[in-house]
């Protein structure tokens, strides 16, 4: 894997895709799988990836997309979707998983999820959604970062109606509400790529 420095320079938005070359079966499937293992608040499952394979879904989507081409020119189209609810339940299905998972009784985790139930119970509705989106765009880092140490290029995208997307995915009807999408695939030779512009290390950092 080549140096994460390196790869954040190379990558960029890309506005036009390649048609033609397309994302292998495992080459999603690894980073499918590096999002599903980066970071949460709690390790709880706040949000889902909804992968978007049916052509006539994504020209559905690009209306609501205000016609972006990325969306039916990319190989991929992958849609951040935080749940709508988020309470103890969602908690108690979570333990269960650690339970399995690290071969701990329940019952030993009772503390922890009595943690996680009170922080979810000092959080309205709003809140909670806000503090799913966090975790949704946190996992959005980890899928760019990993994209580009393959050099698979990346579109990053909040320009969409929501709502409409919802309605076309069928998200509701999921329990789910769609907060940002990202397109995969390959640079078109005749893109446009711009210089990588951000502050200078001086500028960036604040010590105290």
């Amino acid at each position: 894997m080549k140096n994460i420095v390196e790869a954040m320079n190379w990558r960029y938005a890309t506005k036009k895709f390649d048609v033609t070359k397309k994302l292998s079966k495992e080459q999603l499937a690894d980073l499918l799988d590096a999002t599903r293992l980066s970071p949460s608040s709690f390790g709880l499952p706040t949000w889902k990836i909804v992968v978007v394979e049916n052509p006539e879904t994504r020209m559905a989507l690009q209306s609501a997309a205000y016609g972006q081409t990325q969306v039916v020119d990319a190989s991929n189209v992958l849609v951040f979707a935080i749940e709508k609810n988020i309470d103890e339940a969602l908690v108690d299905q979570y333990i269960v998983n650690v339970s399995e998972t690290r071969g701990v009784p329940a019952e030993q985790l009772a503390g922890y999820a009595n943690m996680m139930k009170g922080s979810i119970a000092g959080k309205n509705q709003e809140a909670r959604k806000e503090w799913a989106k966090k975790q949704a765009y946190i996992g959005l880092g980890v899928l760019l970062a990993a994209a580009a140490c393959e050099e698979i290029d990346t579109c990053p995208m909040e320009g969409f109606d929501s709502i409409k997307f919802d309605e076309i995915l069928e998200l509701n009807e999921k329990g789910l509400e769609s907060c940002v999408m990202v397109t995969l695939g390959f640079r078109a030779e005749d893109d446009v790529v711009v210089k990588k512009v951000r502050p200078m290390m001086e500028a960036f950092i604040v010590r105290n």
